[in-house]
């Protein structure tokens, strides 16, 4: 469990770098309205949600499949909201929301994905 926290803080500041030196740049036009509020969502939720499949999985481990697949469609669904949301609240440009968009949600999923499935190898080696 401890790997996990390293790897998540390592995952966010690697995630948190470009967007923050595209600010820093004064490139902040290739950056959305509420960047940084959307980013603590993402990070949030997949926190969140990796800590809950390790758990589950821990718990029984038989399920952890069909938690992971639950916790994949939860993620989903309110991430699909949240840019419902945002783009009922704010006029954007097209390209720019999708771009971030899809930045953050691809690379938090990514970092998910190596996550559990590392996870999931220490327990089959047991």
């Amino acid at each position: 469990m401890k790997s996990f926290f390293i790897a998540f803080g390592i995952a966010t500041v690697v995630i948190a770098l470009p967007p923050a030196l595209l600010g820093y740049a004064s490139k902040a036009e290739s950056l959305i309205p509420g960047f940084w509020l959307i980013f603590q969502f993402f990070s949030s939720l997949t926190f969140l949600i990796c800590l809950g499949v390790i758990w589950g999985q821990k718990q029984n481990g038989t399920l952890g499949g069909q938690i992971f697949l639950g916790a994949t469609t939860l993620k989903l669904v309110l991430c699909m909201s949240l840019a419902l949301i945002y783009l009922h609240k704010y006029t954007v440009n097209d390209v720019v929301f999708v771009l971030n968009y899809f930045y953050l949600y691809f690379s938090y999923t990514a970092f998910e994905i190596y996550s559990l499935l590392s996870n999931l190898r220490v327990q089959n080696k047991k």
